[in-house]
């Protein structure tokens, strides 16, 4: 697929990273059900690993760990706002950390057993992307630690 020429508008944050996917929407909120192949043509390569087959960044490699700018996080895949900074809190486990979600249905939860652990995974509430896992260690108030991956993270700033 070609990129969009000078006259199309892209559909998301930048043509570099969503360079021709469609489902992107930083308002839709309605649930994505597509195939596989779909979202292999629609993803980079690093973001489709991470969302679509549960792949974790190394840790203290991912661009938003340490990043305190204000504003917004949502999902790579699908535009799905998640996270406002104001939660983001500073954690040594080498990920970005929130302690909250922007709204109750951002996410979704799913048991994850994998490697010998008990863990929660935490998905997109829209598209069901892989983001990360959440833990009872983080701080007041609600003592969680959403633990995501940076590249399935996009951040768009406050408007001054």
């Amino acid at each position: 697929m070609l990129p969009p020429t000078t006259t199309q508008k892209p559909t998301a944050m930048t043509e570099k990273q969503h360079p021709v996917n469609p489902y992107y929407s930083r308002t839709d909120t309605t649930s994505l059900t597509l195939s596989d192949a779909v979202w292999k043509e629609v993803l980079s390569p690093a973001v489709y690993e991470v969302a679509r087959h549960g792949s974790t960044e190394h840790a203290f490699s991912g661009k938003y760990w340490d990043y305190e700018g204000k504003g917004s996080y949502s999902c790579a895949a699908c535009g799905n706002r998640l996270f406002r900074s104001d939660a983001k809190f500073a954690s040594s486990c080498g990920w970005p950390s929130f302690f909250e979600t922007l709204r109750p249905n951002s996410v979704l939860y799913r048991r994850d057993s994998s490697f010998g652990m008990a863990r929660t995974e935490v998905v997109c509430g829209r598209c069901k992307a892989h983001l990360g896992h959440v833990f009872d260690d983080g701080p007041a108030p609600t003592g969680k630690r959403f633990c995501m991956n940076s590249i399935v993270l996009d951040f768009e700033p406050d408007k001054e």
